[in-house]
C-alpha cells in the first residue's frame, strides 16, 4: 500500500511534497508533461496570477492540483482532456463584470472559467479578479483575527 504524500511549507511560503520537489517545480512539471495548448493555457494563466500578485503562493494540492493562495485559497488550475479550469475558491462572493466566470455558476460558493481551445483570456479581466478574490480573502483573514480573543 502507497503512503499518501505528505506536504510541508517551505521558506518561501510554496508547499513541497516530499520526494517530490517544490509546488513551482510540480507546476512546471505539469506544464511539460501536458505539452499541448493546456499546458500553454496554464503557464499563461501562472503567469498572469502572479503579475496581479506577486506575494501569490504556489501550492500542489489534492493529488496533483495546482493551486495559487493569498491568505486563503485563490482559485485552482485544473487540466482536463478538452479544458483547463480555473476555480475561484470564493467566486460567488467577487464581482465579475466582463462575465468570465462560465462554470459551477449554480453554487453558492465556487465559479469557475472554462477555457476551451480557441478562447482568448481576457487578461486584465482574469486579473482583476485574482486581485478582488485577494481583497476579499484578506479582508476575512483580518476579520477572524479580530473575532479571535
Amino acid at each position: 500500500m502507497k503512503k499518501a504524500a505528505t506536504t510541508k511549507k517551505s521558506k518561501s511560503g510554496s508547499n513541497e511534497r516530499k520526494g517530490g520537489g517544490s509546488a513551482a517545480q510540480l507546476i512546471d512539471a505539469r506544464i511539460k508533461e501536458l505539452s499541448d495548448r493546456r499546458g500553454r493555457t496554464l503557464a499563461r494563466v501562472r503567469t498572469l496570477i502572479k503579475q496581479a500578485d506577486p506575494e501569490v503562493i504556489k501550492e500542489w494540492k489534492w493529488r496533483g492540483v495546482p493551486v495559487w493562495s493569498h491568505a486563503g485559497i485563490i482559485c485552482t488550475g485544473e487540466s482536463y482532456k478538452n479544458v483547463v479550469k480555473l476555480t475561484f475558491a470564493k467566486g460567488a462572493s467577487l464581482d465579475d463584470p466582463s462575465g468570465l466566470f462560465n462554470s459551477s455558476l449554480e453554487g453558492n460558493t465556487r465559479r469557475a472559467i472554462d477555457i476551451h481551445e480557441g478562447d482568448n483570456i481576457d487578461e486584465k479581466a482574469l486579473q482583476a479578479l485574482v486581485r478582488a478574490a485577494v481583497a476579499l480573502n484578506t479582508s476575512s483573514a483580518a476579520q477572524r483575527r479580530r473575532k479571535t480573543p
